[in-house]
């Protein structure tokens, strides 16, 4: 890492920063094939500076951000609360149990510890809070997400269904347990 990074939870002040970044590495994690336009959907209606501030008020989500220079570079996205996709409920059966919903790293940043160190956050956030597990969906075709996921503890517990705009994608289930 050239830069030292920062892990902190957000606050409201950051939802436009967090959309930022969100809108840049969202599409980066859509696998081949996806539609821009559907993509584009799906950031206006979940990555929305209004829907980061819905985040940041909920208390059972904790939104954390990595910071550089004072520049928020990632973020990850914590649920602390039930699955409430059935084919997930269905493998997931610890609890009580976070859903790691979201955690991405502006690309200008990858291979430099900044996503081990977010992710580490991400699971003592998780555990501080009680859960005895974390959960996660990722894109069956995103191999190097599945790597990185795998060398901090996840394991494949199912699959899931996963809808941007019009198109259906398909996710495994990822699991970490304490």
């Amino acid at each position: 890492m050239t830069d030292t990074v920062a892990i902190d939870r957000a606050v409201a002040d950051d939802a436009d920063e967090l959309h930022d970044v969100a809108a840049i590495t969202f599409p980066l994690a859509c696998p081949p094939g996806s539609i821009p336009e559907d993509e584009a959907e799906f950031i206006a209606k979940v990555l929305s500076p209004e829907r980061f501030r819905e985040y940041l008020a909920d208390p059972d989500r904790v939104v954390l951000k990595a910071v550089v220079g004072g520049q928020i570079v990632g973020y990850a996205l914590l649920n602390a609360m039930e699955p409430a996709d059935p084919d997930v409920a269905a493998v997931i059966t610890r609890r009580p149990v976070t859903e790691l919903s979201k955690m991405y790293v502006l690309p200008g940043q990858h291979g430099n510890g900044i996503a081990g160190a977010l992710m580490r956050a991400a699971l003592d956030t998780a555990r501080a809070a009680g859960s005895v597990a974390v959960w996660l969906g990722v894109n069956q075709e995103n191999v190097r997400a599945q790597r990185f996921y795998g060398k901090h503890g996840f394991t494949v517990a199912g699959t899931k269904r996963f809808t941007v705009g019009a198109q259906l994608h398909h996710d495994y289930v990822l699991q970490h347990e304490f």
